[in-house]
């Protein structure tokens, strides 16, 4: 059993939590995600890492209610506890593998979308306790769907925009990084997007433009979180991977988003399940059980 030591709404409908979980602290790192399930008969839920303490031994997940069991999931309290809380999982950042005084030497930039803010915090974090500060574009609908805030000003320069223009500046991240280029002469090594499949595609579209190098995050499409569902099976340079066990991050330039899109719209439904399970033949996996894939 894992404690929830605390549970907060940060904004409307995104919920954050610290769970004691010690043997999964000691071992985070940034980029990673964990699988978290209530009780013996709750959903399990791949959710990536906001932050994590291993003195204190606690784990940070933040989250958006989409199904029965995340709905449920809101509801829990401090001092309620997880059934299961596995992890870490997934491929840490590139950036954690790389040699310090290299990385010291690059220009990086962050684009975060809604939750996406979550898992770009412990990379941000990471990088600014080796004295690496980064540029950090937080977009939002609105005003009150920021979340975070003062946390990515403690480790980053932050610029946030809204949709509506309700706080800061009017406009979507590409808009910003768009105007940090062209119009205040920065110069940006790689950029790391992480936040809705759409937005994803279109910072990718013009950081190709703007001939810069980008990472992405798919962990918007894993719903088993151990490669055996299928869910987030993508296309990759023209090579079929899996977000959960490949990933979950890759480089945004060769990812093939539309088809993405368009087999999660599919995953959704039975009939939709039978016709990837004919399509995609030996790659398709089926462990979800729904599409008979499995058998």
């Amino acid at each position: 059993m894992y404690k929830i030591l605390k549970a907060e709404q940060l904004a409307a409908n995104i919920y954050l939590m610290d769970v004691e979980a010690p043997r999964v602290a000691k071992h985070c790192l940034p980029g990673q995600f964990v699988i978290v399930k209530m009780d013996e008969v709750g959903e399990r839920i791949p959710l990536t890492i906001c932050d994590y303490d291993s003195e204190k031994g606690s784990v940070t997940i933040v989250f958006q209610p989409i199904g029965a069991s995340t709905t449920k999931m809101k509801d829990l309290k401090e001092g309620d506890y997880f059934e299961d809380f596995v992890g870490p999982l997934g491929r840490p950042s590139e950036f954690t593998e790389m040699d310090i005084e290299e990385l010291k030497k690059k220009h990086i930039v962050f684009v975060a979308g809604g939750v996406g803010t979550a898992p770009v915090y412990p990379q941000l974090k990471w990088l600014h306790e080796r004295r690496i500060t980064a540029d950090a574009i937080v977009g939002a609908k609105t005003k009150d769907l920021i979340i975070l805030e003062d946390k990515l000003k403690e480790v980053s320069n932050l610029y946030l925009t809204t949709d509506d223009g309700s706080y800061i500046r009017k406009g979507m991240g590409t808009d910003v990084l768009r105007d940090l280029v062209e119009k205040e002469g920065k110069h940006y090594d790689v950029c790391v997007a992480i936040g809705p499949m759409i937005m994803m595609k279109f910072v990718c579209l013009l950081t190709k433009e703007l001939n810069i190098p980008t990472i992405v995050s798919m962990n918007p499409i894993m719903v088993d979180g151990t490669g055996m569902c299928g869910a987030c099976r993508l296309l990759v340079d023209g090579e079929v991977k899996f977000a959960c066990v490949d990933g979950p991050e890759f480089d945004g330039h060769k990812v093939d988003f539309d088809l993405a899109m368009k087999r999660q719209q599919m995953y959704k439904s039975d009939e939709g399940r039978a016709l990837l399970k004919e399509q995609e033949g030996d790659t398709h996996h089926g462990g979800c059980g729904l599409c008979g894939g499995d058998k």
